[in-house]
């Protein structure tokens, strides 16, 4: 599954400036908001907080996956932002988190929602991905990353 074609090099940052999860989350559906498959920015981020909410989506070991499934888009829509710094995002290990992919699917794209979350944990749960994505210096470079990782 090639994740490119779910994102765009404007819908990632290597800079992000909040240090507190609803910051960081409304600086991921800004991000995603240029997407043309967005319909409504401030209904999406209620969406996410909302499902941020029953649970964290800090999955551990720096990565977290803020997602929602939600009427606010037309298509899946990923978003990254990454963070020198460091958020505590609450994550299951207690770690903070460094890598952040914000997820927005319509809510009736339940399989090829899950199919996008299970690829892209798999690719995290790699070490060496993980410092891949800590280092890369380009957009393009990112998405070619996660389109040829194995």
């Amino acid at each position: 599954m090639k994740l490119s074609k779910f994102s765009s090099e404007d819908l990632i940052t290597f800079e992000i400036k909040s240090t507190e999860k609803e910051g960081v989350i409304r600086e991921l559906v800004e991000l995603a908001a240029k997407s043309n498959l967005v319909k409504d920015k401030t209904e999406l981020y209620n969406d996410v907080i909302e499902r941020e909410n029953l649970v964290t989506t800090g999955v551990g070991y720096g990565v977290a996956f803020p997602h929602a499934k939600t009427r606010s888009v037309r298509g899946i829509v990923i978003a990254f932002g990454r963070s020198d710094k460091g958020i505590d995002f609450e994550a299951m290990d207690k770690k903070l988190v460094y890598l952040l992919f914000l997820i927005a699917a319509p809510e009736d794209a339940i399989g090829a929602h899950l199919n996008v979350m299970a690829r892209l944990s798999f690719i995290m749960k790699s070490e060496e991905n993980r410092e891949k994505l800590m280092n890369v210096k380009s957009p393009g470079e990112l998405l070619q990353i996660l389109d040829t990782v194995e």
